[in-house]
């Protein structure tokens, strides 16, 4: 009798182990089917390209690479010796063509008095003389404050709050005016980007509350559903030889889930952790607001 016993018993364990397994697998397949969540995730961030806009040597680098820096901080300067001798020669311009312009007004308002000794065509050119000289001396003006204003931009600032990246600068570099010498990264603009498999994409809702976690640190960061992607490349769009579509082959009976980028907003980031652009991030849509968010799609 005792044999039979253990053998039920061992019987019985046998199944409660297989039921056990069953059920947490059964669990585990139930919220990797249901929860949004994925390990392929990253930091974005905004950079700033930063340009001068005059050319010029480069004579002071006040900052190193990867300092934060705050909006209107100078990055950079270039020689203002060229730029100030430009705006010494505008202004010497403007003072001849104003002289110039006084005389021929002058000139043409003599004739204008002397119409019965001065012939009509005299009078004619030398009002037309007067009017090309005010207009000289008008462009004489405005070329003064572009000269001004190109001294003023000998000092290269940055436009935003953030972090000065890839600096490459020295004194002593030339740069040139519309050619980018410096990033910096908007400390303002991190956000996380989801992957997302299509098949969680209906379970997706803007604002719904998010968590991540970023590989080298422990704390979550806490988000929100910002946006969903609308878009993503297609392969098949590519032309091939001739000109012909060229179509990857596909096996009928597997089918790879594309995968959709969901922009999270950051809401609040945990003390101690530093966001870089570039990072790995697991996202997950928090089941809750899953569940409860199912109107929230515009």
């Amino acid at each position: 009798m005792k044999p039979v016993l253990s053998l039920l018993g061992r019987y019985a364990l046998t199944l409660c182990l297989v039921a056990a397994s069953a059920f947490v697998a059964l669990t585990a397949w139930n919220h990797y089917e249901r929860t949004p969540w994925t390990r392929d995730g990253r930091v974005g961030v905004d950079v700033v390209q930063i340009a001068p806009e005059v050319s010029g040597t480069v004579s002071v680098v006040p900052v190193v690479d990867n300092q934060y820096v705050h909006r209107g901080d100078i990055l950079y300067e270039i020689d203002p010796e060229r730029l100030s001798l430009a705006v010494s020669l505008a202004e010497a311009d403007v003072e001849a063509k104003r002289q110039d312009m006084i005389v021929r007004q002058a000139t043409a308002r003599r004739h204008n008095h002397l119409k019965d000794v001065v012939s009509q065509e005299a009078a004619q050119q030398s009002s037309g003389a007067a009017a090309v000289a005010s207009a000289a001396y008008q462009s004489a003006v405005v070329a003064l404050d572009l000269a001004k204003l190109d001294l003023t931009r000998a000092a290269v600032r940055a436009p935003v709050d953030g972090y000065v990246t890839n600096l490459r600068l020295r004194p002593g570099d030339y740069a040139t005016a519309g050619v980018t010498k410096v990033a910096v990264l908007d400390a303002a603009s991190f956000w996380i980007t989801g992957y997302f498999e299509e098949t969680k994409i209906r379970q997706i809702r803007v604002g719904d509350p998010a968590r991540i976690m970023l590989m080298g640190f422990d704390q979550p960061i806490s988000g929100h559903v910002e946006s969903l992607g609308r878009g993503i490349d297609n392969s098949n769009d590519a032309p091939g030889h001739l000109g012909l579509p060229n179509v990857a082959a596909t096996f009928s009976w597997v089918r790879l889930a594309q995968r959709i980028p969901v922009r999270i907003h950051i809401e609040k980031v945990p003390p101690g952790v530093e966001l870089a652009g570039g990072m790995t991030a697991t996202v997950e849509i928090l089941a809750s607001a899953v569940e409860a968010g199912a109107s929230k799609r515009p």
